[in-house]
């Protein structure tokens, strides 16, 4: 992918690596932390995400060989750049025990099937569906946020054994989400390196 990074990204990465050693991460790690951090201006990323590297670079090689990308809400596919994602918050209704976001869920994975990347940045009942399917997911990004269940979703998600991005704390948020997505597409397949 080529990709013209502009002067004030550039300047907000020097900024950020000025205040914040990442050089320790292996890369695609680094990768997402760093622009978690860029999309939030919010430091403190660098201890609260939770990834493991190796799950990282099998998302990585599925998202490069054309894997769907789905989200929880718009907002969230609307930070992703340069990929199609799949939404289906505004065919989903809620019911009884079942919140709109979660129904969403069900139908993007009777759209999707296995082998998709989920990334969730609103809602916490979003992920807990996702959990209860038998989605066998390439990567869930699991970082929806607020005080009412994210936490507990998030860590019910690490615990789930899973490939996935999270984080401990309440925050997170649809810019975080996308962030740690584009972090995947952006960073360069071993055949862009050769290039």
């Amino acid at each position: 992918m080529n990709r013209v990074v502009h002067p004030i990204e550039e300047e907000s990465y020097r900024r950020l690596r000025a205040r914040l050693d990442t050089s320790h991460f292996p890369p695609l790690t680094r990768a997402v932390v760093e622009r978690v951090i860029h999309s939030a201006a919010d430091l403190d990323y660098a201890t609260d995400l939770v990834m493991d590297e190796a799950d990282l670079e099998k998302a990585h090689a599925a998202l490069h060989a054309g894997a769907p990308v789905v989200v929880d809400v718009a907002m969230v596919g609307a930070g992703i750049t340069r990929r199609e994602t799949v939404c289906r918050l505004g065919d989903a209704q809620a019911g009884p025990g079942l919140t709109r976001s979660a129904h969403a869920i069900r139908l993007a994975h009777e759209q999707v099937g296995p082998g998709a990347l989920w990334v969730i940045g609103n809602a916490p009942t979003a992920l807990e569906e996702l959990l209860t399917l038998d989605a066998d997911p390439a990567l869930v990004i699991g970082l929806p946020v607020g005080f009412v269940g994210a936490v507990e979703s998030k860590a019910a998600l690490r615990e789930s054994g899973l490939p996935a991005v999270s984080n401990v704390s309440e925050k997170g948020g649809s810019a975080v989400a996308a962030a740690a997505l584009n972090a995947l597409l952006y960073h360069p397949t071993s055949a862009e390196e050769k290039l």
